[in-house]
Parts: C-alpha cells; structure tokens; sequence
C-alpha cells in the first residue's frame, strides 16, 4: 500500500493543472502521453489525480502500447473480471467501447464505482476517445470526500464502523449475454467508509449499483439510509459533467469518486473508446 501522505502540496512545476468544477475534475496541460514520462512529472501527474480525483489530458494522440505505459503507472493492468467487454486481439487488457449503427453500446447510465463487487476493486479508471459525437454521452462524477464530509458528525461516527456488502449479481441479470459468467460471485463486505491510501482522506464507499444492503441488514432495512447517502453524494453542488472531445484521456479515482455515463444518444451517433483498468487494493 502507498505511503499515506495527510499533507499534499498543491505546487506544479511541469504541468498547469485548471480545475473544471466546484468539488472535483481537472484539466492537466503540458502533457503527450506519446512521448516517454518520466518519474517527476508522473508525480505531479498523481498529486492532481489526488487533489482533483478526476483529470483529463486532451487532444491526445496515442497508442494502446501508450495508454498501457501511462495506466501501468498506477497499478497493474487488468481485464474485468467478469469479461463485461472485449479486449484488443493484440492488447486484452484495452478494453474497447463502441456504439454504432445495429450496435447500441451497454448502458452505464447509473451511479457506481466499478467493478466494488471484487474483493480488490480497481483504483482507477482510465478512458482514451477515439471517436465521440460531441454534445452526447457526457460522463458524470461525484466526490465522495465530500459526500462523507458533508454528514453530521453523529451519523459519521456510525457509519464509520459498518461494512456494506457489494455484489454483481444485477450485472449479470442485465448483461449476461456479454460476460464470462452467468450465476453472480458472492458478494464481498467493504467498509461503508474507506480511507483513501493515497491521501489519508475518509470517503464514503457504497454505490446504488453494486451495494446491495450493510453487513448483517436486510435490503430492505438498508435501502433508506443507503438512498439517503447516494442522494448526499450526488448533489447537483457536488458533481462534474464531462463532455467528450476526440482526443480526452479522462481517469477517475475508484476509490473516492462515483461516475455515470449518459445514456442520450442512440445507435447512429458513432462513439469508440479505449478503456484500461488500474488495480487496487483492499478497501480499509
């Protein structure tokens, strides 16, 4: 596990870094993920992701080799586990993303953090735009920091000693057509609030999509105190709309931010996307 650093200084000297919203989102300049990085301009690279939990490099113009050496700085690479989308022939951990005519891309248009179902879900998220149609299928993203923050200190107190099951068993009632199974794993306990290895930070951890009910609750006698804090997370105050150009090299923290992708566009409105996946570690 990283080191945790309380105190992250907000100083750069290689990049300019110009935040997009209120609570979260950043675009990083001077930087061409094309070209070799090295390690002290990765690390001005990982103190914004830290501070603005979303960044965007744009008018990129690169590779799937590329985009593995920039997502391998994070964490290793990995493929969903439950093989929710296909890989390149040539690259399989470079998932692809497409919308086309006859072909309507799968739906994500619902608050999650991916893939919490595992045991270790992913640290981060990273999307490579090849094709979009501008003004559709922007992406949203909420801080969970603040969602966390925002709580009286009775109900953190609380949450702070409870676990939340999370498990993919809707995922495969939606989708089995493209996964690798078709019965759900079991679902694993994370703790309702999660400290962010990198930061030291405290974030909520539940999600509407995957957290089905806290440890040892019923669903039903979760689901009003979950609503509850998914609804505090998702404030209109507390999020970032992305909207995609040609070019967007757009990731997310996993471990303290929540996405939903807008589902406004149909099959003739052309959308391509690589995807790779940063792996984590055990929420603590």
């Amino acid at each position: 596990m990283a080191a945790v650093a309380t105190t992250v200084p907000h100083a750069y000297s290689l990049i300019e870094v110009q935040p997009r919203a209120g609570t979260l989102g950043a675009e990083i300049k001077g930087v061409d993920l094309s070209t070799p990085m090295n390690d002290a301009l990765f690390a001005e690279i990982e103190q914004a992701f830290h501070q603005h939990l979303v960044i965007v490099l744009r008018n990129q113009s690169i590779s799937p080799k590329d985009l593995l050496e920039f997502s391998k700085r994070f964490g290793s690479v990995e493929p969903h586990p439950l093989g929710s989308r296909r890989g390149l022939d040539d690259h399989p951990e470079v998932m692809v993303l497409e919308n086309k005519p006859g072909h309507l891309g799968p739906r994500n248009d619902f608050w999650h953090s991916d893939i919490s179902f595992d045991a270790k879900p992913p640290l981060g998220s990273i999307l490579y735009a090849i094709t979009v149609t501008e003004g559709r299928a922007d992406t949203m993203f909420c801080n969970m920091y603040e969602a966390y923050e925002g709580l009286s200190v009775g109900l953190r107190t609380q949450l702070n000693g409870m676990r939340a099951m999370h498990s993919a068993k809707q995922l495969v009632q939606e989708v089995p057509n493209r996964l690798s199974v078709n019965v759900a794993p079991p679902a694993v306990p994370h703790p309702v609030v999660r400290t962010h290895p990198g930061t030291g930070r405290k974030a909520l951890y539940v999600n509407p999509h995957y957290t089905i009910s806290f440890e040892d609750w019923s669903e039903d006698e979760s689901k009003p105190l979950l609503d509850m804090l998914i609804a505090q997370a998702t404030r209109h105050e507390n999020i970032y709309r992305h909207q995609w150009q040609v070019g967007d090299v757009l990731m997310w923290d996993n471990r303290c931010a929540m996405h939903y992708a807008v589902r406004d566009y149909d099959d003739t409105m052309p959308r391509y996307l690589y995807r790779t996946t940063a792996a984590g570690d055990i929420p603590v």
